[in-house]
């Protein structure tokens, strides 16, 4: 049991407005803070956050209570889940009247072993230290970023004995998995580790860098109640004070570009966990309201990444610009190499967000084709759609100029007539009609399966999918799907399962496919069945909705 004495203790210690701004963008409105409720739909928003009472209250369904209340509310859990939840985001140690303390509070004293055996592992391990030097990081980087190492699986399982730490208790962590036999394995195996912090300092999980020939060269820990990718930037909270007092935060790819970029002294970067930038991390990049600077590879990958964040920052009233690396350079290797002035040069520079989708909508178009050009047009439409009003009069100006077309053909409504025919002459599939109809009533699922659906997934209805998740609502499909009375959106418990179920169809056929495929070498097809039906399959049937594997592309 928790001592009451210490939930005061916590409660005095947290601010509401950090605590829902931590799940919620927060815009200010007078003395409170507003935002959409996410206890009910609304379009304009009745959620109100007051720092001066530490309480939230909705106007619109009546919801409301303290920071406390909106953690148990929002994450479904139980009164002492979530003080739990609360004291392990903002580094607080609870007190218990008995027992040894939550199951929060074991999770953390996991992580942090974990991390003192990984640090202190690094220095008995020439290689990983060979290939930290070779990149360029500073023994002060080592130390101040926590970087350590993780030896093979059987010393991680002889460590948790030597501390007595239940299996169990490590696979809550994310230090451990079970096998489809129930056999526990480590997860981290032979990597360079990088410690992972809650925005409040708080050790939540850890990335894992390969130094052998692992087809996964990155990995994180995975999904926990205290891990979730998706909420989180590597480096924050070392940058967040920096990042406020420059009002600009510099997002890149991967964890060495936040080190080499900190170890230069541009102390505002972080990066996104080895995904893309969601609506989940809007809460935390509006903090300070500073500009975004994205900074990732001029590669193609690089690329669809930043059109990919420039789109979702915009429609959400970001400002910033994109800076692409040219030529294979990256953050860290110009940091490496000395070459401050052009690095910082670079960075400077860029191409304004919303600058930078209209000039990749136009390039990725044939504009001499007539077809081509008036996909083009469609797209910008859609994409301005999503602009306020005033941002949108003022860059329609641009778009029309990149079409060499009249600005007034923004104005006019586009013919939806093709859309009913362009269904009609496609293969229906049932399952994916109601997951995408699902999406289409339901904004706020769209970011969150963009990590556990991999485009291909869909099948027939792929493209469809790409434009959805583009913000391109009207694509014919789309559209036609949105008239189709026959079609009716799923409540979340069915669309889970609907989706499990066709996540789940994906994997065995595409497990058959490779057993077929003489092309690929032996070790990664072992690597990649093994993968899919000792981790993913197994979780799937137990009912998780496992984020898309990258590393499987044949």
């Amino acid at each position: 049991m928790i001592d009451p004495a210490s939930i005061e203790s916590l409660k005095q210690s947290i601010d509401i407005v950090d605590v829902v701004g931590n799940y919620l963008e927060l815009k200010k409105a007078g003395a409170n803070y507003k935002c959409n409720c996410p206890f009910h739909d609304e379009k304009t928003p009745s959620f109100n956050v007051s720092p001066a009472k530490q309480i939230y209250h909705c106007f619109g369904c009546g919801a409301g209570g303290d920071a406390i209340k909106f953690v148990m509310e929002y994450e479904k859990l139980s009164y002492p889940e979530a003080i739990e939840k609360l004291a392990a985001m903002y580094n607080f140690t609870l007190r218990y009247t008995r027992g040894s303390g939550g199951d929060y509070g074991e999770a953390k004293r996991v992580l942090e072993l974990m991390q003192e055996w990984y640090s202190a592992n690094l220095d008995r391990e020439p290689q990983a230290l060979e290939y930290l030097r070779a990149r360029g990081v500073s023994q002060a980087s080592i130390e101040d970023f926590g970087i350590g190492y993780v030896p093979d699986g059987a010393q991680v399982m002889a460590f948790l004995r030597s501390r007595h730490i239940p299996l169990p208790k490590a696979q809550e962590a994310g230090i451990v998995a079970e096998g489809e036999r129930g056999e526990f394995y480590a997860r981290l195996n032979r990597r360079v580790t990088f410690p992972i912090y809650s925005p409040a300092g708080a050790l939540v999980g850890f990335g894992g860098r390969t130094l052998g020939d692992h087809p996964a060269k990155y990995i994180n820990s995975p999904q926990t109640r205290l891990f979730n990718k998706s909420r989180l930037l590597y480096g924050y909270h070392r940058a967040k004070e920096e990042i406020y007092r420059r009002r600009e935060i510099l997002v890149c790819e991967g964890y060495l570009d936040v080190i080499m970029l900190h170890q230069a002294g541009f102390r505002t970067a972080v990066a996104t966990l080895g995904t893309a930038l969601t609506a989940e991390h809007l809460p935390l990049l509006h903090k300070g309201e500073p500009q975004i600077i994205l900074a990732y590879d001029g590669d193609r990958a690089g690329v669809a990444a930043a059109l990919k964040a420039s789109r979702l920052l915009a429609a959400h009233g970001f400002d910033g610009r994109v800076v692409l690396f040219p030529d294979g350079q990256d953050p860290a290797d110009m940091v490496h190499r000395g070459d401050l002035g052009s690095l910082e040069a670079l960075l400077r520079g860029g191409t304004p967000l919303i600058d930078f989708v209209l000039e990749k909508i136009a390039v990725s178009h044939d504009l001499s084709a007539p077809r081509e050009k008036e996909r083009a047009f469609a797209e910008m439409k859609s994409f301005l759609a999503s602009l306020s009003p005033i941002v949108r009069e003022s860059v329609v100006p641009k778009a029309a100029n990149l079409l060499h077309a009249s600005p007034a053909l923004f104005a006019q409504a586009a013919d939806q007539r093709p859309a009913q025919r362009h269904l009609a002459e496609e293969r229906e599939d049932p399952a994916w009609q109601s997951i995408l109809r699902t999406l289409i009533e339901n904004e706020r699922l769209i970011d969150e399966v963009l990590d556990i659906i991999a485009p291909e997934m869909a099948g027939e209805y792929r493209e469809a999918f790409e434009a959805l998740a583009a913000g391109r609502r009207d694509h014919p499909r789309l559209q036609g799907l949105a008239i189709d009375e026959r079609i009716h959106p799923l409540d979340e418990t069915a669309f889970r399962r609907t989706l499990r179920a066709q996540i789940e169809r994906y994997y065995r056929q595409y497990l058959r496919r490779l057993s077929l495929d003489a092309s690929i070498p032996y070790q990664k097809k072992s690597y990649l069945i093994r993968k899919i039906k000792t981790d993913i399959l197994p979780r799937l049937k137990k009912g998780e909705l496992v984020p898309y594997a990258s590393d499987l592309t044949l």
